[in-house]
Parts: C-alpha cells; sequence; structure tokens
C-alpha cells in the first residue's frame, strides 16, 4: 500500500472543505473496511482520505419519524449497531437476518451504511435488500442536499451516480407493517462469503394471493437490479407452481447475466430460477 495522509474533520463544513477541488487523489472515508483492501490491492491510491467518523449529525445513528412511518439510518452508522437494534428487529427484520452471514463480525463492527452503498461493489449484501425496501438516500454537499432512491444511486461496476464532493448523510427507509421481506444469499463457498447471486424480495401478501411485491437480482450482474418482468408476472396472481415459473422464466430473460469464479451464466440462471422460486415459498411458510 502506497502511503497517504488521514485528514479527521470535526464538522461537515470542515469535510466539504477538504472535499470542494475536486482532487482525484483525495476520497472520502466511513469505516474503510473495503476501501483500505483496495488500496492493499492498488485499485485506488489516493494521497489523502477524509475520514467522516467526527462530522456527527445526521452521519450517526438509528431513528424513526415522529409519524413513525420512516426509519433513518444515518450514513456513518455500523452494521453492528444495526444487527444489535431493536427498533431494526421490530421493523426491518430482514436486515437483521441479512447481517448473520454478512463479512463477520470483526467487519461490521466497522464497515458504515454510507461507505457500504457508496462503494457500489454488486457482490454486496444489503443493497438488493434496501431497494426490496423502497429506501431511499439522502445525498448531502457543499451547495445542497438530494434524495434518490437507493437503486438509482447504482450506475454499473463500482460506480454511482455521486457527483464530486457529495456525501450519503442518511439512508431512509419506509416501515410497511404490511410487508414481509427476505434474502437468499446463494454461495458455493462459505455462508460469509461473496454470493453467486442474491435474491432479495418483499411482497404485501394476502395468504398466497401477491398484492405487490418487490424483487432485486444481485451479484450475478454489474448492478442490483429489479426483476420488474418477473414481478408483472407474480403482482396480483396467486402464489402457484405455475405462476412461480412463468415468473423465473422472465427473470431469466429480463437481465444478462454475467460468468465469473463463481459459475457460469447457465448455472446462476438455473440457481436464479430456483432460488427465485425458494424465497416467494418462504414469505407464504411452506
Amino acid at each position: 500500500m502506497l502511503g497517504f495522509e488521514l485528514s479527521e474533520p470535526a464538522t461537515l463544513d470542515e469535510a466539504f472543505d477538504l472535499l470542494a477541488d475536486g482532487d482525484p487523489g483525495v476520497r472520502p472515508m466511513g469505516g474503510g473496511t473495503a476501501l483500505m483492501l483496495m488500496m492493499k490491492a492498488q485499485i485506488f491510491k489516493p494521497e489523502r482520505l477524509v475520514s467522516l467518523r467526527n462530522v456527527g449529525g445526521c452521519f450517526d445513528g438509528l431513528r424513526i419519524d415522529a409519524d413513525r412511518s420512516h426509519i433513518r439510518i444515518g450514513g456513518m452508522t455500523t452494521f453492528a449497531e444495526i444487527e444489535c437494534s431493536p427498533m431494526v428487529l421490530q421493523h426491518l427484520p430482514a436486515v437483521v437476518r441479512t447481517m448473520k452471514t454478512l463479512a463477520n463480525i470483526r467487519v461490521r463492527h466497522v464497515a458504515s451504511v454510507g461507505g457500504n452503498l457508496a462503494h457500489a461493489d454488486p457482490h454486496l449484501d444489503l443493497p438488493p435488500v434496501w431497494m426490496t425496501h423502497a429506501a431511499s438516500i439522502r445525498i448531502v454537499s457543499k451547495t445542497g442536499e438530494r434524495v434518490i432512491p437507493v437503486e438509482d444511486l447504482f450506475a454499473g461496476y463500482y460506480e454511482t451516480t455521486l457527483e464530486g464532493g457529495e456525501l450519503i448523510a442518511e439512508v431512509i427507509v419506509p416501515v410497511r407493517p404490511e410487508w414481509t421481506s427476505t434474502y437468499v444469499k446463494v454461495t458455493t463457498r462459505s455462508a460469509h462469503d461473496w454470493p453467486a447471486l442474491g435474491i432479495a424480495v418483499s411482497a404485501n401478501l394476502q395468504g398466497r394471493r401477491v398484492n405487490d411485491l418487490r424483487l432485486v437480482l444481485s451479484a450475478a450482474l454489474d448492478r442490483p437490479t429489479r426483476l420488474v418482468a418477473a414481478e408483472n408476472e407474480l403482482r396480483g396472481s396467486d402464489l402457484d407452481e405455475a405462476a412461480l415459473k412463468r415468473a423465473g422464466e422472465a427473470a431469466v430473460a429480463e437481465v444478462d447475466i454475467h460468468s465469473d469464479s463463481r459459475g457460469s451464466a447457465a448455472y446462476k440462471q438455473h440457481l436464479l430460477r430456483v432460488h427465485l422460486s425458494r424465497a416467494m415459498h418462504s414469505l407464504v411458510g411452506v
């Protein structure tokens, strides 16, 4: 790893000042777990890292709106804080379950929510889960702020739509007690390894009937992606084998799955058909 300077601003304004000149050698840092690995591999070679650990404000903590309609998760909140939060367990149980096989406990005590999203590795477990929960992110810069759906953040492999000097301040997740969710991590290696593919599902069910749903595929593509055609096959239908088969075929047809060290495209297409069906069955307790 090449040498670098570490800056630890105490306020958000100080952080913006350090990032304002657009120098590609200056990068913001959340927990730094992924960034450090890429620096060791010399994929990134920053001359200065601007740590956000001390900026506080909306970057820290977990809270629920007064009307209990949304949970707000600060961009510097660690995975361990989310995993151990009774509030998250009550309202977003699929998020807590996802944590159990996300990296390891050491990483979860350091990695931050905002940094995880900004990293934009398509193999990550949480982004597809946020997408099925219809989560948004609040992005701040020295000139203002904007709120976008999580799915609008990703532009490609390790690429986002963040502009220079923009930072992810918080993740905003609707509280939807009538919806149930799950995440299926399909890996040919250990449970904590990168997945060959990930499938996140959130659905509003009435018995076995699907009133509405969101399906997201990750890891097998260059970014987490909504399976809109598969959603359309299931929305308004009963969860029988015929509907699930149609949804599986629609899912395979609408995305360009990649071959890599975790399996061929054909193998991952098979996994998608099988595990999409299993994920939907799990939501109705079958």
